[in-house]
Formats: structure tokens, C-alpha cells, sequence
């Protein structure tokens, strides 16, 4: 398959499979006082893109371990208990490696390093088990316009899996980077020549609201329930690719009712929001694979939009398909959340509260 809007081949999208290990680094010089810990850093260059802009990644440390770190030149010293100053220690060590190897740091990567070594909670955890986050591999989706990278581990078992199964569930709540990772591999694949085409699409079910007429062509009063999938591939690809990849019908997105009839073949498919599919419209979905494909279906089962009393087709596939060979089933949970602290904050609150109303 060829494609005249391809980069050089050195560009193309590929996946990459990166190994961070820890003992070929060159690591900060360590010092110890019954008071504090100070590492001092050999290059200046790499200290600042650790430290962050007004030294925003240090505070996100600070609170995650329960330290102060305070920087003076090229050093800085990690005041608290001396188990949290060795935990602190090990993640500036981990974070420094990953910025000599090459790679960026941004505030999204440390707080999903952190989910990682942590667990989720400030607690202590072994010095081996925060390095094995930054030595174990690691999935990197190059695309046309940013590297990609799983920030938890569920995250890093759903890229894997959608890799490895041709048919992925992803379910979980919002903000959890089911249907971006899985477009983004979607991405990779097409440029990369596994797949001749991307087709995703959504149920168009209105969440809670009636919206009522709406005006245009057919495109035009879909378009509104598809933006997000619109968002996530301008993410991926140049706007003006995107345009012609869709002229040429090798990205396609389209309601769920446009799915019948059709056998989707060497072809990335992605239903999202699944909660909002019934029963039959998640069986007639499941049974358009075909030769070639691989089949996503991302959804969260705690905003289900349906009318009352209809079911929801994400937990029938779920009930029924589990156990059957090629599928595999991906969870999430608050602790995946790779937006703003507070939405997982916010999930973590109205699960409670459904815990103590049931």
C-alpha cells in the first residue's frame, strides 16, 4: 500500500518499543546528611527540563512523596524522613535518566510515572520497585505529529493488547485514554501499512439532554457526536492529511446505524462510547469484522445514556464474550485518569458515593 502524503520512511509512524536502563545512565552524585539528601546533577541543560518551568515538576514530587526539595545550582537537596528522601532520590535519578536518553518530560509523563511507581497513593515503596518503572519496556507510538506513551500500567496492557488481540474491549471511566491510545494506534498501523483503513465510530445517542433539530446535511448532524474522534486525530496528524485520508475513505467516521450491512476488512475499527449501543446494535457491530482487522471498543459503564429500561450492549458483550479467544478485556479505574488531578478526584467521589447508596 503506498501513499503519496507518506513522510520519509524514517518518519513514518511506527511503534517502538523503548528500554530505559537505568545502570547505562550516567547517575547524579549522591550525598547524605542526617538532615537531607543532595544529588548533584552533571549537566545543567537536562537539571532544568527536570526541574520544569518555575520548578513545577519538583512540587509534583514534593507532594507525591511528602518532601521539600530545594535547588541550589546544580544540586538539590531532598529534606524530609529518610524513606521519603530515598524515594524522592530514586524518582529525580529515574526522571533525569529518561531526559539523557532523549526524552521529553512533561507534567502529564511525571504524574503517570508516579501513578506507576506509587501505586496511586503516597505511601513508601521499595527503591527497586520505583526503578523497575523507569527500566522495564515501555510502548512508544511515534505518530506524524507527537510521540505517544502509556502512563499507567493498565494503559501499557491495553496498547500491548490492541497489538496483540483482534478484538480489545477497553472499559473504564472518562479520562482513562481508551479511545486515544486506541486511535493512536489505529494511526500507526494505517502509516505503517498493517491496516488500509480507520473507521470509527459512536452510537449517537444524546447524553441526557434533548437537542431536537438539528440543521444541515447528514454529516453535518452527526458531526457534533463525533468531535471527539475528530479531536483525537488532528492530534495525531497533520489537519490537511486528515482532510485527504478521509476524501479517500481510509479514515472514516460514522455513526453506529451506518454499520450494517458493511464487512469491514483490513481496517482499524473503533466503537466508542459503547455503554450507549444496545444489545443488537453491539452484536451487529461485533459481527462486521473482518479479514485483516482489529476491533475496539472503549466505554464506560457509569454513563450509560440509553432510554430507562433498555440494556446496555457493553455489559451483555462483556457477560457473554468473556472467556472467548481472541478477545481481550481491558479495566481502568480512577487511578488511570491521565487529565486534570481533580477528574480522578472527582471519579474517586461518585464511586464512593454509589458505594454507600448501594
Amino acid at each position: 500500500m503506498t501513499d503519496p502524503e507518506k513522510e520519509p520512511e524514517t518518519d513514518h509512524a511506527i511503534l517502538k518499543e523503548t528500554r530505559l536502563g537505568i545502570s547505562a545512565l550516567t547517575p547524579p552524585t549522591r550525598s547524605e546528611t542526617p538532615a537531607e539528601t543532595v544529588l548533584e546533577f552533571p549537566d545543567n541543560r537536562l537539571l532544568i527540563g527536570l526541574c520544569g518551568e518555575y520548578d513545577r515538576n519538583l512540587a509534583q514530587i514534593e507532594q507525591a512523596t511528602g518532601v521539600q526539595i530545594l535547588r541550589r545550582g546544580n544540586r538539590l537537596a531532598v529534606m524530609g524522613e529518610p524513606a521519603a528522601r530515598d524515594q524522592a532520590a530514586t524518582l529525580l535519578h529515574g526522571f533525569y535518566g529518561r531526559l539523557e536518553s532523549g526524552r521529553a518530560l512533561a507534567p502529564g509523563d511525571i504524574a503517570g510515572a508516579l501513578r506507576l511507581g506509587l501505586g496511586g497513593a503516597a505511601v513508601p515503596v521499595r527503591a527497586d520497585d520505583q526503578l523497575e518503572m523507569f527500566s522495564v519496556a515501555g510502548f512508544e507510538l511515534r505518530t506524524r505529529k507527537k510521540p505517544v506513551e502509556p502512563r499507567t500500567a493498565a494503559q501499557k496492557a491495553y496498547v500491548s493488547n490492541l497489538f496483540k488481540h483482534e478484538m480489545t474491549f477497553g472499559i473504564g471511566p472518562a479520562g482513562t485514554g481508551k479511545t486515544y491510545l486506541a486511535v493512536a494506534v489505529g494511526v500507526t498501523m494505517l502509516i505503517g501499512g498493517q491496516v488500509e483503513k480507520i473507521i470509527l465510530s459512536r452510537p449517537a445517542v444524546e447524553a441526557g439532554e434533548r437537542l431536537g433539530f438539528l440543521p444541515g446535511d447528514m454529516k453535518e448532524k452527526v458531526d457534533p457526536y463525533m468531535q471527539p474522534l475528530y479531536d483525537a486525530l488532528n492530534d495525531f496528524l497533520p489537519s490537511k492529511q486528515v482532510e485527504k485520508l478521509m476524501l479517500d475513505k481510509r479514515i472514516e467516521i460514522a455513526p453506529l446505524a451506518f454499520m450494517r450491512g458493511r464487512t469491514l476488512s483490513n481496517a482499524f475499527v473503533v466503537l466508542d462510547e459503547a455503554q450507549n449501543a444496545t444489545t443488537m446494535q453491539m452484536k451487529m457491530f461485533l459481527t462486521r469484522l473482518g479479514e485483516g482487522s482489529r476491533m475496539v471498543i472503549t466505554g464506560d459503564r457509569t454513563q450509560i445514556d440509553l432510554p430507562r429500561g433498555t440494556a446496555s450492549g457493553l455489559s451483555d458483550a462483556e457477560r457473554i464474550l468473556k472467556g472467548v479467544k481472541g478477545v481481550s478485556f481491558n479495566y481502568f479505574d480512577a487511578r488511570d485518569v491521565v487529565r486534570h488531578p481533580l477528574v480522578a478526584r472527582v471519579i474517586e467521589a461518585y464511586e464512593r458515593a454509589d458505594g454507600d447508596a448501594g
